[in-house]
């Protein structure tokens, strides 16, 4: 049975970091990739003392020329990825007026949290076949269907954002038999999330390596959370 590919961003710690250690349990060539290429090896050699089958890449996915660039050495290495799982994300606002968002806060936001998994989609798409999946770490404050969250409104609006970009490529992406989802890990304790968090990060990861792992890739378009659909 040949090993299947997964291209995880943000993966050095917090919930990117779970799910490859998850996936790679189950047999996935986990392709590691982060900003920071010092802490990159930190993870990945605490990946390798589990036993996981990898491959390391620096990449800022806020950056189109080094997403350009992470994909020249992985198509050197490899013919296919068969799940692309954008989880990088930043978190620079929280409580705070919209109004008094700086314009750095607000474009920096954006680009790494919406704007760069669209890049990421773009720029590997020629690595990507029929029945490959492409997962969206989202977050609940990016629904809008029961009105909008207000606490940190510039990382809520790149969510919705991203959540936007997800069934757009959905819709551009059925007739090659890619899925694409979205999912919300909910609140988790990581850097991102405290330790007020309410939830594990492997729980913060289950529904992510659900999708990549059990789910059917005739599923598309779709917002989950906990393994069942939300609104947008």
């Amino acid at each position: 049975m040949t090993t299947k590919t997964v291209l995880i961003t943000g993966a050095n710690k917090g919930i990117g970091f779970e799910t490859a250690l998850q996936l790679g349990k189950l047999g996935y060539h986990i392709i590691l990739s982060a900003r920071d290429e010092s802490k990159l090896e930190i993870a990945v050699d605490l990946l390798k003392t589990q036993g996981i089958n990898l491959t390391s890449l620096q990449m800022d996915v806020s950056d189109l020329e080094s997403i350009k660039s992470a994909f020249q050495e992985i198509s050197t290495k490899f013919d296919k990825i068969d799940v692309i799982i954008n989880n990088a994300g930043i978190l620079l606002d929280r409580d705070g007026e919209f109004l008094d968002i700086s314009s750095q806060t607000f474009e920096k936001t954006l680009q790494t949290n919406a704007i760069g998994p669209f890049y990421i989609v773009q720029t590997f798409l020629p690595l990507l076949q029929k029945g490959n999946k492409i997962i969206n770490v989202s977050s609940d404050g990016g629904q809008i269907l029961n009105g909008i969250s207000t606490w940190a409104p510039a990382y809520c609006i790149s969510k919705t954002t991203l959540n936007t970009i997800t069934l757009q490529l959905a819709s551009a992406l059925k007739i090659k038999g890619i899925s694409v989802n979205a999912m919300s890990p909910g609140w988790v304790r990581s850097d991102m999330g405290g330790v007020s968090a309410s939830r594990t990060l492997s729980e913060g990861a289950d529904t992510i390596v659900w999708l990549a792992d059990e789910v059917s890739s005739n599923i598309t378009g779709k917002f989950f959370k906990d393994k069942k659909e939300m609104h947008w």
